[in-house]
Order: structure tokens, then C-alpha cells, then sequence
């Protein structure tokens, strides 16, 4: 008879100290809903690792995999499959990337890697160097830990060796270059990407990779600065990455974050995962412009993955965007979140702990939390998360609802399907547990 092991016994869970795991098995889901093994029904309110954006278990989505695992679970990239040329079609239209390429990966971090490779190869510089951001994520490979500037990392990958240097953030709350407006701190971060090129010298970049808006460091950039990020690319002679794989498909209220730019925001190439598929199945992908796709029209493409574009991956992410599309879940996000992000700056107004609100723009809000708000003191030092928060946490999930974290940040970014009550549920819990956990607290 065999014996099974507990989870927390025989798997290496991600972010964790091990011995301290104890998630809760999950048997199914509904919408924004998961289900518990022993019988209880959480709200997801930040939607996993912010990837289910179309809720659990959509059934267009599950159908589609269903539909398409009967027909075809996979052939490789080098031979045709239906889903993975539409789900391509869909892609470039949505981006206005006409007569551009996608390239498939398995998921973000080797979409960010890749997007690099093919950005290198495009402009004959396969050494070139990639200027990225402090206080940025862009997976926990090598070279997307060299990407990223995360504290939690660092001491594991020497950015230099992967050709990258980073930026200063335009962290408008705390900036460091000491400007008193957002709009102030978001130009001078931008300068200061330029100042960056200019001392590497402008034929040595290869690419700027940077998020748009939403991401797990909790920094969203003023609207002075991408506009300025993509001319200092343009200036450079070099490719604007757009790391979209969490600010895509809706999250921050259009089908890609860029877009509240327009034209003066456009990248060279996207990254997306996470939202591609509502996170059914993995999948990533690279979008480029008709531009970059022209200088690799003739060249072998040096790389490649064995599960690159998998037709069963694909066909759910074809459901996906017919769902974004036809439920109309993009001009929800931007409604709900415009609201939401109201709702919570009057959340400010009450509990003097919380020191800035960020976002907005779609389902996507970060709330900093503070132990003074003239000092703007952390509760506790970068990344740690504070005990108050960690009781906050603790009992928000004991009443059904599942928040996320990160140091002194606390994310909101349910699915783009939750209900409105449940919105206005979270926030009244959220407010009767600040109240409860939160110590007294200079304005």
C-alpha cells in the first residue's frame, strides 16, 4: 500500500521558508472564488501571483483545452499548429503590431530572456548592453534575476555579467533624486536612464527593459516617465522592452499598460505571460514590430524551446482574449479600479498608517504602509514584511479573503471578474482590521 507524503513534506514551495509552508489545499474555483479541501470558499483578492485575471476556472477557458486536447495536445514549433497562428493574429492586432512576429515561450521569465536574445540579435550587438530599473521584477532565472533589481536576489547574479545595468526608480513616494511632485521625479528618472546611455555610450545598448506600470515592487511609475524611457531608447539607436507580464490583458485597465500612452509609448517589444491564458496553463510570449521582425526575416533565430507556442497552451489562450473581448473585462477593470482606488484613498483618510495609495488605472492598487506619515518612516526595513501586516493577513484569510503582500506594500488586484460586493466586502474588512491591528500613528 503506498504511503502519501503531506505537500509540505515533499515539495520545494516558491518565496518560502520551507518549514513555515502551510497553504491551504485547493480543490476547485469559481470566478474570483477558490475552494478549500476542508470545505471553505476564498476570495482570491490578488489573484494568485496577479495571473488568474479572468477568475478560476472560466469555463470558455477550460471548454477551449478541453476542445483542443481531444484534437491535438502538441507538436513542436517546427511543425504548424492552428491555435498557436491565431492566438499569434490576436496578439499582433491587439498591439497594432501589424507585420510583426510573436515568439512563444513557457512563461515570463524566458519571455523577458528571450525578448533580450531576439532585441541583441535584431541589432547585430550580441553583446549589447540592457539598462533595466532598480526595484523591478522580471523572473528568478539567471538572467532575469541580472533583469531584475530585487534585493531579494541580488546576492545570487552579477547584473554585469549579463550585460545589464540598472536605473534608479521612479519612486515618486521616496524619490531618489529628491524631487517633491510625481510628475517631477518621474522626468528626472527618465534623464537619469538617459545620463545612463549617454556614459555607456549609445552604439553599446542594446535594450531599456522596464515594467510600465504594475508590478510586485510596488512602484508605479508618474506618466512623465515612459513617454520620456521610450524617446531615450529611440535617442540610443536601441529596443524598448515592455515587461507587460503583469500589467497586461486588463490589469491596469487596457489590453496592454503602454497603451494609456499611445503612440509616445510604444515598445519595440512586449513580454507577456500570466494573463495570456488567465493563468489555465502556462504560456508566454515576446510581440515584436514589424521593424524588429524585418532584420530577422533572414537570419537563423538562435534559440529555442522545446514547448515554445504549446498547442494545448495556445488554444486556451485564444479563449482567453475572446473572453476579455466579449465580457467586455478590459473596460471593467478600468471602471472597477478607478473606483476601487477612490474607495481606498478614503481608506487613507481614516487610518493615518497608510502612507500612499498607488495605481488606479485598472484592477491594480498598492497601499504603503508607514509609521509616520511626515517622516514617511517604514514599518519595517525593505522587503520585511511588518507584524501588522502579517496580522492583517493572517486575518483577512481567516475570513475568507486572500490579500498579498510585499514588505511595507500591500497589493490589491482581484480578477477582473469579481462581483462589486465583494470589492466593497474586502474594503469594509480591510478597514475593520487596520483599525484592530494598527497602532496609534502619527498623521
Amino acid at each position: 500500500m503506498t504511503t502519501h507524503r503531506p505537500e509540505r513534506e515533499s515539495v520545494l514551495h516558491n518565496w518560502t521558508v520551507q518549514s513555515a509552508w502551510d497553504g491551504p489545499e485547493i480543490v476547485g474555483g469559481e470566478g474570483a472564488r477558490l475552494f478549500t479541501a476542508d470545505g471553505r470558499s476564498i476570495l482570491d483578492f490578488s489573484s494568485q501571483s496577479e495571473c488568474s485575471n479572468l477568475g478560476h476556472q472560466h469555463p470558455a477557458v477550460v471548454r477551449a483545452i478541453r476542445e483542443q486536447a481531444e484534437r491535438l495536445c502538441y507538436v513542436s514549433n517546427a511543425w504548424g499548429a492552428a491555435p498557436r497562428a491565431r492566438l499569434a493574429e490576436m496578439l499582433l492586432e491587439k498591439s497594432g503590431d501589424a507585420g510583426g512576429r510573436v515568439f512563444f515561450t513557457l512563461g515570463g521569465a524566458d519571455a523577458n530572456e528571450h525578448a533580450v536574445k531576439i532585441a541583441r540579435q535584431a541589432l547585430g550587438r550580441p553583446r549589447g548592453i540592457v539598462v533595466a530599473r532598480d526595484r523591478s521584477y522580471h523572473g528568478a532565472t539567471h538572467a532575469a534575476m541580472a533583469l531584475s533589481g530585487d534585493s531579494r536576489t541580488r546576492d545570487q547574479v552579477d547584473p554585469a555579467t549579463f550585460g545589464v545595468v540598472h536605473a534608479l526608480p521612479p519612486y515618486a513616494y521616496r524619490c531618489p533624486f529628491g524631487t517633491t511632485t510625481p510628475e517631477a521625479c518621474g522626468a528626472r528618472a527618465a534623464a537619469h536612464v538617459s545620463e545612463l546611455i549617454g556614459r555607456i555610450g549609445r552604439d553599446e545598448v542594446a535594450a531599456v527593459l522596464m515594467e510600465p506600470n504594475a508590478g510586485t515592487n510596488g512602484i508605479i511609475a508618474p506618466d512623465s516617465y515612459w513617454p520620456q524611457v521610450r524617446a531615450a531608447a529611440t535617442w540610443a539607436g536601441a529596443y524598448l522592452i515592455a515587461d507587460e507580464v503583469m500589467s497586461g490583458f486588463g490589469r491596469c485597465g487596457e489590453w496592454f499598460a503602454w497603451q494609456r500612452y499611445g503612440e509616445a509609448g510604444r515598445p519595440d517589444l512586449m513580454t507577456l505571460a500570466k494573463g495570456l491564458t488567465g493563468a489555465h496553463l502556462p504560456l508566454g510570449a515576446v510581440v515584436m514590430s514589424a521593424a524588429v521582425a524585418a532584420r530577422l526575416e533572414d537570419q537563423m533565430l538562435l534559440t529555442g524551446l522545446t514547448f515554445g507556442g504549446h498547442p494545448l497552451s495556445c488554444a486556451a489562450g485564444v479563449a482567453a482574449m475572446e473572453a476579455y473581448e466579449s465580457e467586455g473585462l478590459i473596460e471593467r477593470s478600468r471602471r472597477l479600479g478607478a473606483e476601487l482606488f477612490t474607495a481606498l484613498r478614503a481608506l487613507q483618510e481614516r487610518h493615518p498608517t497608510i502612507g500612499d495609495v498607488r495605481g488606479g488605472h485598472g484592477l491594480f492598487a498598492v497601499l504603503e504602509f508607514v509609521e509616520d506619515r511626515r517622516s514617511r518612516a517604514p514599518l519595517a526595513p525593505w522587503p520585511q514584511v511588518p507584524l501588522m501586516l502579517r496580522r492583517v493577513l493572517t486575518d483577512a484569510m481567516a475570513a475568507g479573503v486572500s490579500l498579498a503582500v510585499r514588505g511595507n506594500l500591500l497589493i490589491l488586484a482581484p480578477p477582473l471578474v469579481v462581483a462589486e460586493q465583494d470589492i466593497a466586502d474586502t474594503l469594509a474588512l480591510l478597514d475593520r482590521l487596520l483599525t484592530a491591528h494598527a497602532a496609534p500613528h502619527r498623521p
